[in-house]
């Protein structure tokens, strides 16, 4: 069960025929009251994207560009895994896996493969390099459907750390964000031996009760936007936290309501100035849904909340680690707060543009904040 076999997307025709079938018979619910986004992604809009859906997109166009990297899938403590590997030109490259969240998938990082692995055709240098390891997400995309619960963040961490040795990597680098950032926290202490360093782009960091006399300006953003995300943007995470089943059936049933579950949070979650196309293309947004639907994980993606939602972890972490901070993402922090929890921080940035799909929306920043972090561990 440790064999590596090379994979291919290839999805049925019929696949096809049928989301255009579904798409040409949504039902839609009359429009919101308010005219923004406030009660959910507006009617007009998603009128357009279905539309758009049926008569325009081309998923094989969508395909190609995931099936132009080496993928493979690879039996895990039970499960099988799919993942992208993605060696550098350059021999003594470092290892980095670099893992997604909800509601993303290996999409988010199509734009920062060629960067990262090949760095001196993209204004780097050769010690910039690093040969990448982009796994899905058990219940996600490609990968396998736990069949039973237990799949929490520790439980893929350790996963990830048997991934990269099964791959010949002794010492690694890892980094994610969102569900990938706790991922990549609980990786070294799943796997100290092997994992050199980690970057993450959202930080899960407690407020730090005894600055709340001496806020900062970056303090008091931070826990602006956890009351915004607790009052008006939590929904989602509660439903998914206790009841993934029943929203389950929703999702895999209509397109419609697969695509609005996931579309809502590109506009409220990226920093899109007011719409989610002013920062991401219709075709990148539809082909990261595509790989829900297609895949029929609307249930099976969700479980990883119910599984770890209360129990993502918040221990702390001595290993070396850097922190990007890009300042629309949902949950954000200060230097002095993630200390606390990060006693070995190496690596600090708060950036002035971009958001909670930081590799997606921002590529280059992003390619930057890690090369930047991990040339600090050499």
């Amino acid at each position: 069960m440790t064999d590596i076999r090379p994979y291919t997307i290839n999805i049925d025709d019929k696949a096809l025929k049928d989301l255009k079938a579904r798409l040409a018979l949504s039902r839609f619910p009359e429009k919101e009251t308010p005219d923004d986004w406030s009660q959910g992604i507006p009617l007009a809009y998603m009128r357009e994207i279905v539309d758009y859906w049926r008569d325009d997109y081309d998923w094989r166009r969508g395909e190609a560009r995931i099936n132009q990297y080496p993928q493979f899938i690879t039996n895990l403590d039970g499960l099988d895994i799919h993942f992208l590997h993605v060696r550098s030109p350059v021999k003594d490259a470092r290892p980095l896996i670099l893992t997604h969240g909800w509601p993303g998938s290996i999409v988010e990082f199509l734009k920062v493969i060629d960067p990262l692995t090949n760095p001196v055709a993209h204004g780097g240098s050769e010690a910039d390099a690093f040969h990448l390891v982009c796994p899905t997400l058990p219940g996600f995309g490609f990968s396998g459907k736990p069949d039973k619960p237990g799949w929490d963040i520790a439980r893929i961490a350790s996963a990830w750390g048997e991934l990269m040795a099964r791959l010949g990597y002794d010492q690694y680098f890892a980094q994610g964000g969102d569900w990938g950032s706790a991922v990549t926290c609980a990786i070294p202490l799943a796997d100290p031996e092997h994992c050199q360093a980690i970057h993450i782009n959202m930080p899960i960091v407690a407020p730090d009760p005894e600055t709340m006399s001496s806020l900062t300006d970056q303090e008091q953003d931070a826990l602006g936007a956890l009351q915004f995300y607790n009052d008006k943007d939590s929904g989602y995470s509660k439903q998914q936290s206790t009841r993934p089943q029943t929203l389950g059936y929703a999702l895999v049933d209509s397109p419609v309501g697969q695509a609005a579950w996931i579309l809502e949070k590109f506009y409220f979650w990226t920093d899109c100035k007011g719409h989610p196309e002013n920062i991401l293309s219709r075709d990148e947004l539809l082909d990261n849904v595509m790989l829900y639907w297609l895949t029929a994980s609307g249930a099976s993606s969700a479980r990883i909340y119910w599984e770890s939602f209360n129990n993502s972890g918040m221990a702390p972490i001595s290993h070396p680690a850097g922190i990007s901070q890009f300042p629309k993402d949902i949950f954000r922090t200060s230097k002095r707060w993630a200390e606390k929890r990060f006693s070995n921080l190496i690596y600090w940035n708060a950036l002035k543009e971009g958001g909670h799909f930081a590799a997606l929306e921002q590529p280059q920043a992003f390619v930057e904040e890690v090369r930047g972090c991990f040339r600090l561990v050499r």
